[in-house]
């Protein structure tokens, strides 16, 4: 996930017929003798992974890993699919079909760590730059927990039924890779979930603990263009030109107004320009300001409303200055909120909590972050969106008495609380999956 697009959260997203909630079976769940056993095999892929980072759209010796993995536990395997991305499906009788999400791909970011298995990788971008890469995100620990996960349910087949199928999906970074995957049938190709589930992590909450949210969880995200043209002209002559720059800064002024008197208090919303760019000396009035925006929200009516309000802002303080050609706004990256059914969330807390017991899941804020996560729900799948806690418990506590905060997701200086944070996910997973699997 990225912080721009989309990272900070383990999701569980859920097809469910909503009967009433009843007590989880902890004799269904893995033990932690089960989870200590598969835990050195974890802890090297995680290694590996974290070592060997690649970036979205090119995760193919992650998704072979991954593949491998999978055919050696007994998956049947489909690599290539929406890219990179690979599905593996293990097939248990009649039964509820649940599937898993994981993301394969890495940031463009020079690891800073300093630990001993640190990404040393280089690599291009798409723009031909030469970048770091780094799991700077977690995604190698949620492509383990996930592993992890089944490998357990091929271990205990005696305590499910149905369908369990692992998604390792490319470019969540991007956020391109579950649109990809759903419009090359996956839903059609393989067997429609019942239930979906992914994992991430969180650098705001301790290493052993689940947090998690009803309702809205993670927002929409917008990425938003806007050009403005003026006229250009001699920095000491203004009355001859039409400055985009002093439209462009009352132009952002006013885009304020949208969350502050157009929206209700009650729907959060975020409009911030992240980027201004105009120019190329000082003497010189420029004939064009490029600005760049996101744009956050809950609700699609507020998101339609934040976007229109944004063009017809821009559009009215270009007529204002005389400007002879209105801006050029557009859409260029949309992600959808992650929406927690509540009907579904109290269901599965209550097998988070028989499995890690009441004092490790804790309920937690909302998130403007986003994930394209969302798209599987939006496809028909109601979801649950929960983290799983990558601090180690004495740094957060130091961090929290000293005001300051941890490294957190998308920082060079971002580590995983590695073990805690592994065994966690792997139990809260397994036991979310089985949850929702049919009983033998």
């Amino acid at each position: 996930m990225k912080i721009t697009n989309s990272c900070l959260v383990i999701a569980l997203v859920v097809f469910v017929s909503y009967s009433p909630v009843r007590a989880a079976d902890p004799s269904r769940f893995p033990s932690k003798a089960q989870v200590e056993a598969i835990y050195p095999q974890m802890e090297a892929l995680y290694l590996d992974l974290h070592r060997n980072p690649e970036l979205s759209s090119h995760e193919e010796k992650t998704a072979a890993k991954i593949a491998d993995q999978l055919r050696k536990v007994g998956y049947e395997v489909t690599t290539g699919f929406g890219g990179t991305g690979v599905v593996g499906v293990l097939k248990n009788g009649s039964g509820p079909t649940v599937m898993i999400r994981a993301e394969l791909d890495a940031l463009p970011v020079e690891e800073k760590t300093g630990l001993p298995y640190a990404s040393q990788v280089k690599s291009k971008n798409d723009k031909g730059a030469d970048v770091g890469v780094m799991h700077a995100c977690g995604h190698d620990l949620h492509m383990a927990i996930g592993m992890g996960t089944a490998a357990l349910l091929a271990q205990n087949k005696d305590r499910w039924r149905g369908t369990f199928i692992y998604v390792g999906q490319p470019a969540e970074e991007t956020v391109t890779g579950a649109v990809a995957m759903l419009k090359e049938g996956l839903y059609t190709r393989f067997p429609k979930p019942d239930f979906a589930i992914a994992v991430h992590d969180s650098s705001g909450i301790a290493a052993g603990k689940i947090g998690y949210v009803s309702g809205f969880a993670l927002a929409n995200s917008d990425a938003v263009e806007v050009t403005i043209f003026g006229r250009g002209g001699h920095g000491s002559a203004p009355q001859v030109a039409i400055d985009p720059i002093v439209i462009a800064a009352r132009t952002i002024l006013a885009w304020q107004t949208l969350v502050s008197r157009e929206n209700s208090p009650f729907d959060p919303a975020v409009v911030t320009v992240g980027s201004i760019h105009a120019g190329t000396r000082s003497n010189i009035i420029p004939e064009e300001a490029h600005l760049q925006l996101t744009v956050r929200s809950y609700k699609d009516e507020v998101r339609q409303r934040l976007i229109d309000g944004i063009a017809r802002i821009a559009k009215a303080e270009a007529a204002a200055a005389g400007a002879e050609k209105a801006p050029v706004v557009e859409v260029v990256e949309t992600v959808k909120a992650v929406y927690n059914d509540p009907k579904l969330t109290e269901r599965t807390v209550a097998a988070l909590r028989s499995a890690l017991g009441d004092s490790n899941v804790e309920l937690t804020s909302p998130a403007m972050a986003a994930d394209d996560f969302a798209e599987y729900g939006r496809a028909g799948v109601p979801a649950f969106d929960f983290w799983v806690g990558a601090a180690n418990q004495e740094k957060l506590e130091a961090a929290h008495k000293s005001g300051q905060e941890l490294p957190g997701l998308h920082s060079a200086y971002f580590a995983p609380d590695r073990e805690p944070s592994l065994k966690t996910g792997i139990t809260a997973e397994t036991a979310a999956v089985l949850e929702l699997l049919g009983k033998p």
